[in-house]
């Protein structure tokens, strides 16, 4: 079972009893009024966009196993874990389970934002959450700021582009938070002169830098005294990352008028939190973090960290719950403020300015050559060069010189204003995907964005042109991102994922002004050298990567067509970025063949441009799949068409039908390797499940047949063969899932008798887990580990939601017998979810007994006066003193510390 614990070090009181710290409110509080040792510590939360330009969904990325992707592991890893960190006591039971995210200063990329929203809106929404409650904290001032948009490096991108990338950052902020950003994160913390124009612009109060990055400061002129020295001080040289980070910094423009405040996170403290064992427990934390407080420092000082978000449980494992610890026991005890940027820069103002380095980031020590030179920054030792980098970095801003012309030219026929429309293109963007509005009345509000920024009423071709050119653009800011760069070879998944960006940009312009630039840009890239003798240069990166990934519509109609002999589609719905309608759809089977003929309309939800095609496949057993596309040209060819194929399957014959599928559609034809890998694996297993069946059959005959026998080698201590060992624990494991999905059955049929359900599975369970002990093997079931979960999850969940009926005893007897087999099998399940949903209701009973207690003795004072009777203050509480105990003994099963509520119950 997975309830490893954190166990802090050094100090007693980290071993006590959880309790949240709240500051105390006087005139002279800290959060009110700058005074003593402030902390923050900055996390930025971000994974590049990684999404399939042409479907909108994230593919399985092997690399990321045993999770579907790098988004959902480090979720698991990390975001998840903060959102619900836990608290620990010596014996690895949980004290409390806190969010990390109202103490964190954040920022959260829009595209990591994007995908949170949809894979998980718990931890989405404790994320929100959390800012509010640091307003409420923080006078107004909460922990999240905004990011530029998709992770470019600003200083290399051009002033449109610049403008852009803030302005749908700030966009996205806002309807996330409900709130203005105060501050944002640039990509890298790479920044120039240009860029903090462009921030200044467009509203944003302050950002965070490396020390690296400041070439000098001063005392901001007449800030402290009318002195002479104070009205012209000196500058002092820090260039060597010698700023005192303690405190903010004004930065002015030339101008002298319009400036941006930076804070300048501690360089060693936050590199020993990256790669140090400052994390191991809370106590190393803060001893590490006073080493920076400065006694001279009068009246306040800020303690200032920033680091990787994902460094907080993904990168150091379990570190999310040492920060926890130091938010809510550590810090207070130390008389440290918890703090965020924007509220210290409320209480304290800078009184010092400071001029940047000309062109800088925190993660290159040469400026921002990381991403367009070969500085050696990210090589993998002396192996590979980046010398791809600059021609890389050219090909794409010729592209994107290209894109640009494009846009302006047909773009201006079509818009009032071009570019203030792809600024504003962001109020539409999370309308995709998007089920397309069958209701032709309901409201569009891509349609509703069009009509505010035409120069005409569109024509529909031209609304599909319009949205071809904005997504153009967009794909056209995305093939910067960041990462493409960051490492040493271009072909690694992040180079090729920002070229899969620019090909769909350039399909897209090729779409809309019939220009077709994938030649020209090729040659570019083949100027830039790659390190794997394979592809040589971009080109072949491009070639062999990039264009086989390319998916048309009528590749999607092939999808849809092979995926629907085993997932049968209903009438009209959203699949991938389209939005499908079947029109027509047959299938007869003969023997080992299933043909399959169909109409299907396939709607892009992001261009709204549509294409009516008719599809045909066959299936000939096994692996082997043979699919035509082709478009509709009328109902009388698609009736003879139909009409011819069904006739040739009637002759059984797999060639003739082969055939006449290839004279139909032409010899282009979609197989099974020409799925998304997912959906493949997929078909692969249900392709599979007959041959399994078989052979669970035959191991468990062998193992029924042997079972006396591998019952003496274990009575004599001998060693048990391998063979009869492995037809033991096949047996078991496939009469252990058949159990457990029988239960899960039960589980869900609402008719069934409450007290009855589950009893004999649960029952045919301890058996299996008892046979498995006796016959020597260990029970392999990672497949149904997320069916347990579930299981354990939904009888909690039932047991809650009847509690003001009746504490069955039944629904805790079955919980206990379920944990109890969890333990026995020794199976690594997560407890997780059910720890915070019991935590969570706990809290809510005890809620209710402290408000009926009170309302008990307010009747027993109105009647009696100040003499209190030795009536049961319980009675009318939702669960009575016996009832508690039973939920509380359960909790000890769920590894909750439950010690401090069983001593409330004495």
């Amino acid at each position: 079972m997975n309830t490893t614990s954190y166990i802090p070090e050094n100090t007693d009181q980290e071993q006590s009893t959880f309790k949240v710290s709240t500051p105390l409110r006087s005139p002279t509080s800290p959060l009110e009024q700058a005074e003593g040792v402030y902390v923050t510590l900055h996390g930025h939360f971000y994974q590049p966009p990684r999404e399939n330009p042409y479907l909108g969904t994230i593919e399985r990325q092997s690399s990321a196993a045993p999770f579907h992707d790098w988004n959902e592991r480090i979720y698991h890893e990390c975001y998840r874990p903060n959102a619900f960190a836990r608290i620990f006591n010596d014996q690895g039971e949980v004290i409390n389970i806190v969010n990390n995210f109202e103490y964190l200063s954040f920022n959260i990329g829009p595209t990591l934002m994007s995908w949170l929203e949809t894979y998980d809106t718990e931890v989405y929404q404790r994320i929100i959450e959390a800012d509010r409650k640091s307003c409420e904290r923080l006078q107004g001032h909460g922990n999240g700021i905004a990011q530029v948009y998709n992770h470019i490096i600003m200083p290399l991108a051009n002033r449109q582009d610049k403008v852009t990338q803030v302005r749908w950052g700030k966009a996205d902020f806002q309807a996330r938070f409900g709130r203005d950003p105060e501050g944002m994160w640039l990509a890298e913390a790479a920044v120039d002169m240009a860029t903090i124009e462009v921030l200044i612009e467009e509203g944003i109060r302050f950002i965070i830098l490396a020390p690296s990055q400041a070439q000098r400061c001063r005392l901001i002129p007449g800030m402290a005294s009318d002195t002479d020295a104070n009205t012209h001080p000196t500058w002092e040289e820090v260039g060597g990352a010698q700023i005192d980070p303690t405190r903010p910094y004004r930065c002015y423009l030339l101008d002298r008028e319009r400036y941006i405040d930076i804070f300048f996170y501690d360089g060693p403290i936050s590199r020993d939190i990256g790669f140090n064992a400052v994390l191991s427990s809370s106590q190393n934390l803060a001893n590490r973090l006073g080493q920076a407080v400065r006694c001279d420092r009068k009246p306040s000082q800020l303690i200032s960290i920033a680091t990787d978000g994902e460094t907080f449980g993904h990168h150091k494992r379990d570190t999310e719950k040492a920060i926890a610890y130091a938010f809510h026991e550590t810090f207070p005890q130390m008389g440290w403020t918890v703090t965020n940027y924007a509220h210290y820069l409320s209480l304290h103002p800078p009184t010092w300015e400071v001029q940047l380095k000309p062109v800088t980031a925190w993660s290159c020590s040469h400026g921002v050559d990381r991403w367009q030179d070969d500085c050696g920054c990210g090589g993998e030792g002396s192996l590979w060069h980046q010398k791809w980098r600059r021609p890389l970095r050219d090909a794409l801003d010729w592209l994107r010189d290209q894109l640009r012309d494009i846009y302006q030219e047909i773009g201006g026929l079509l818009f009032q204003d071009p570019w203030e429309t792809r600024n504003r293109y962001i109020e539409i963007m999370g309308q995709f995907p998007r089920q397309v509005q069958l209701d032709s009345s309901a409201a569009d509000p891509i349609q509703a964005f069009l009509n505010a920024h035409q120069n005409h009423e569109l024509t529909p071709d031209e609304r599909v042109d319009a949205l071809r050119l904005l997504e153009m653009q967009r794909h056209g800011l995305l093939m910067y991102t960041s990462c493409g760069w960051f490492f040493a070879e271009l072909s690694r998944p992040e180079g090729v994922q920002i070229l899969r960006y620019a090909a769909r940009a350039v399909d897209l312009a090729a779409d809309v002004a019939g220009i077709s630039l994938e030649p020209e840009f090729i040659q570019r890239l083949a100027l830039a050298p790659s390190n794997v003798a394979l592809f040589e240069t971009g080109a072949g990166v491009y070639q062999q990567l990039v264009i086989p990934s390319q998916i048309d519509v009528q590749a999607v109609a092939a999808h849809y067509a092979i995926t629907s002999l085993f997932n049968p589609y209903p009438p009209q719905h959203p699949y991938f970025s389209y939005q499908a309608e079947q029109i027509d759809y047959q299938i007869q089977r003969l023997g080992s063949l299933s043909l399959a003929i169909g109409q299907l309309q396939l709607t892009s939800n992001v261009t709204s441009e549509s294409e009516h095609l008719v599809f045909c496949v066959l299936h000939l057993g096994g692996w082997d799949f043979h699919c035509g596309v082709q478009l509709f040209s009328g109902r009388k060819q698609y009736g003879e068409m139909k009409a011819k194929l069904f006739n040739t399957l009637q002759q059984a014959s797999a060639t003739n039908i082969v055939l006449a599928i290839s004279d139909t559609f032409g010899h282009q034809h979609y197989g099974l390797h020409d799925l998304l890998p997912e959906e493949r694996h997929r078909i692969i297993s249900l392709l599979s499940q007959e041959t399994l069946s078989r052979l669970n059959q035959l191991y468990t005959q062998v193992y029924r047949d042997n079972y006396g026998v591998l019952m003496a080698f274990q009575y004599d201590d001998l060693e048990v063969p391998p063979e009869l060992l492995t037809a033991a624990q096949v047996a078991l494991n496939h009469r252990a899932l058949n159990t457990l999905k029988g239960l899960e059955k039960e589980m869900s049929d609402p008719e069934l008798e409450t007290s009855q359900v589950g009893a004999s599975d649960l029952a045919e369970l301890a058996a299996i887990a008892t046979e498995a002990e006796q016959a020597g093997c260990r029970l392999k079931l990672d497949a149904a580990y997320p069916l347990l979960e579930d299981l354990i999850l939904r009888l909690l969940w039932q047991l809650f939601h009847h509690v003001d009926v009746d504490l069955s005893p039944h629904r805790i007897q079955r919980l206990q017998i379920l944990l109890n087999l969890v333990h026995q099998l020794q199976l690594n399940i997560h407890l997780d979810r059910a720890q915070e949903l019991y935590l969570r209701c706990l809290q809510e009973q005890m809620t209710l007994l402290n408000h009926s207690q009170a309302i008990t003795q307010a009747q027993l004072l109105e009647q009696n006066g100040d003499a209190m009777s030795n009536q049961d203050l319980s009675q009318g509480n939702p669960l009575s003193m016996a009832q508690m105990r039973q939920l509380l003994q359960l909790g000890r099963k769920l590894a909750i510390d439950i010690q401090p509520w069983l001593e409330s119950y004495q």
